[in-house]
């Protein structure tokens, strides 16, 4: 608010007219953006008000603030630098494989491919065994049925003796054959359990190594976390002193030279929170006259 502004609320106000809630309003507002004017104020000039007397213990305590600040910046980068390190080696550590491992698990598709070809082959022996105990049981029954028909030995009982005798020959072998391959199936088996454990401890000493990564992890963030919390508490105190800075520079900068040095470079700014200072004095003393 100006001062024909001001005259002109007078007037009104003789004729009843008043706007106290809008005035009040007014002035809070205006209060508002003088406080963060003084904050900027104060953030640009605190270096150059170090001869002003009266804000020695602001522009000292800025200096130790400041310098706590920069260390405390520095620690901040170092565990954010730690973080991203840890977080790549564990990544890396999870992804990747060991030559080893990458070697057992060759073996064991290998493994796998055999057991495979020779559960096939023990099938094979099995349908054939089968075919030969089907045939078998044939001649069997044609031996049953012909020695019921008649008494007298028939030359196809004899050929059919001969027969059954090879096939259960043919099943024998099939039979041995048969085991032979469980036999090596189950020296397969035996292998594979071996690979599998081997394989598992390999894998375990992978999340070993990824579990000193976690435990890097979990530091670096603490001490983020920690130095955040201080970085939060100093940056506090130092607008507060920025603001007491910037309230006395602009209250005082024509009558101590030291303030006007100070300010020379932001004067707008500075006639921009005298004139904020009138408005509100104004404004109040509007409200007040309602």
């Amino acid at each position: 608010m100006t001062s024909s502004k001001y005259l002109i609320a007078r007037v009104a106000l003789a004729f009843g007219i008043s706007r106290r809630t809008r005035r009040l309003s007014e002035a809070a507002a205006e209060t508002h953006l003088l406080r963060e004017a003084e904050l900027i104020l104060g953030r640009r000039v605190w270096k150059s008000v170090e001869e002003v007397e009266q804000l020695g213990i602001e522009y000292w305590n800025l200096r130790r603030l400041t310098t706590k600040r920069a260390e405390l910046l520095e620690i901040m980068k170092s565990a954010e630098g730690e973080l991203e390190a840890a977080h790549e080696q564990r990544a890396e550590v999870l992804s990747a494989k060991s030559s080893k491992q990458q070697d057992l698990e060759d073996e064991r598709g290998s493994l796998l491919e055999e057991l495979e070809q020779l559960a096939r082959k023990r099938d094979g022996v099995v349908a054939r065994a089968r075919e030969v105990r089907r045939l078998y049981d044939g001649l069997k029954t044609k031996l049953e049925v012909l020695s019921q028909e008649s008494s007298q030995e028939a030359p196809d009982l004899s050929k059919s003796r001969t027969r059954m005798n090879e096939l259960r020959l043919q099943f024998e072998e099939l039979k041995k054959e048969r085991d032979a391959i469980a036999a090596q199936i189950r020296q397969k088996d035996e292998e594979m359990d071996g690979l599998e454990t081997k394989i598992t401890a390999e894998r375990s000493i992978q999340r070993e190594e990824a579990s000193e990564s976690f435990q890097v992890i979990g530091d670096a963030n603490r001490r983020i976390s920690s130095t955040k919390a201080e970085l939060g508490v100093i940056e506090t105190k130092m607008q507060q002193l920025y603001a007491e800075i910037g309230r006395h520079v602009s209250l005082h900068f024509r009558a101590d030279p030291h303030c006007q040095a100070a300010v020379r470079e932001h004067k707008p700014l500075v006639e921009v929170m005298v004139a904020l200072r009138k408005s509100i004095v104004l404004n109040q003393k509007l409200a007040d006259f309602t």
